[in-house]
């Protein structure tokens, strides 16, 4: 940050600082957006291992009880890259009809330490339509707090002739923590192998204290898949699949929007897919155009997944990319259901291929 030394020296207005941090914030959260962004949710490019994330109407929906880890590391070789994790964690009631979860965020965006913490609690009612046809809806109830650490900053007015740092910096440092509430809901229309699924997010704009945007927008989410199965059969109660799975991905917050396509092939245990993300769209500026690429891999309650963002476009390629992992450990009781199954009280699966 030294090269910027000229720059805080000359802008020790509040306004202008605050810019600072929303066009900092904007590079890091909005990267996947677009470059005009500002103050962006995290993204993370397995949308279905980060479901919770995705659509709260997905709790409950694959396992009994599940826990889930995801890490991502956004452009690896600047100083200060832009990093997040997620904690999430599922638990379906035995009648099958609803579900409990918890989601924990927490993203640290460059060298000016901004970071973000959103913890909150999910619900989500599961009604069966007809046979073949369910339907799950969600709500998603945090709490967020985001501040911004000053020590890694060195302004002009600490430096020396000699460009040593002799002493604190008389700028004004007036961003203080801020604290918010945020509600967000969704819907899940699924069968045996299809899902539509809607959500919207910070449907309350809570305030995030910045002076060139006051609120955090409403993020939509719209995701829809179908899965096309060659082996579906199980033997000696063990699962064997082999399948492929396309989907489609949209999101828009604010003025920013994102669209992406994607594949996957499943041969049970390993899954493997390609997501293109950078589709134009009408009216929207030219995105940033991301291949990714994604294995993910199941051992008995364990589950292993790994993608990387390969950049198609001069602005993020230079900066490397984008490393992420998932980690999840999932339990489905096999016994109790082939014991609903005969009842006739079990509800199918959503498809999305979660490894």
């Amino acid at each position: 940050m030294r090269g910027y030394g000229s720059f805080f020296r000359m802008q020790r207005q509040p306004l202008s600082w605050k810019k600072l941090v929303a066009t900092v914030v904007a590079a890091g959260l909005g990267s996947s957006f677009c470059v005009t962004a500002t103050a962006q949710d995290l993204y993370f490019a397995q949308p279905f291992a980060s479901r919770l994330h995705t659509n709260p109407a997905f709790a409950g929906l694959l396992d009994d009880y599940g826990v889930t880890f995801n890490y991502r590391n956004q452009f690896p070789t600047l100083v200060g890259s832009f990093q997040a994790g997620q904690l999430a964690a599922d638990y379906r009631f035995p009648s099958q009809r609803s579900a409990v979860g918890f989601l924990l965020n927490y993203d640290r965006t460059g060298t000016i330490g901004y970071t973000r913490i959103e913890a909150g609690g999910v619900y989500a009612y599961h009604t069966r339509l007809t046979e073949g046809l369910s339907l799950s809806g969600g709500l998603n109830l945090s709490y967020g707090n985001q501040r911004i650490s000053y020590g890694n900053l060195v302004f002009g007015d600490q430096l020396s002739d000699d460009g040593l740092i002799l002493n604190q910096s008389s700028e004004a440092f007036d961003y203080q923590p801020v604290s918010y509430f945020t509600v967000g809901t969704g819907v899940l229309l699924y069968s045996e192998q299809f899902w539509l699924g809607v959500a919207g997010h910070h449907l309350n704009q809570p305030d995030l204290g910045f002076a060139t945007q006051t609120t955090l927008p409403v993020r939509l989410n719209i995701n829809a898949g179908y899965k096309y199965y060659f082996v579906k059969s199980t033997v000696k109660q063990e699962y064997r699949e082999i399948s492929l799975s396309p989907v489609v991905n949209y999101a828009k917050q604010g003025g920013s929007q994102r669209a992406e396509v994607g594949l996957y092939g499943t041969v049970t245990p390993l899954t493997l897919g390609i997501v293109y993300r950078g589709l134009p769209l009408p009216g929207a500026n030219r995105p940033q155009q991301v291949l990714t690429t994604v294995a993910g891999l199941s051992f008995g309650a364990f589950r292993l997944g790994y993608s990387y963002d390969v950049s198609l476009s001069q602005f993020s390629a230079d900066f490397g990319g984008a490393h992420e992992l998932s980690l999840a450990v999932r339990n489905f009781d096999k016994l109790e259901a082939a014991w609903r199954r005969l009842k006739r009280r079990n509800y199918p699966a959503v498809p999305c291929p979660a490894f």
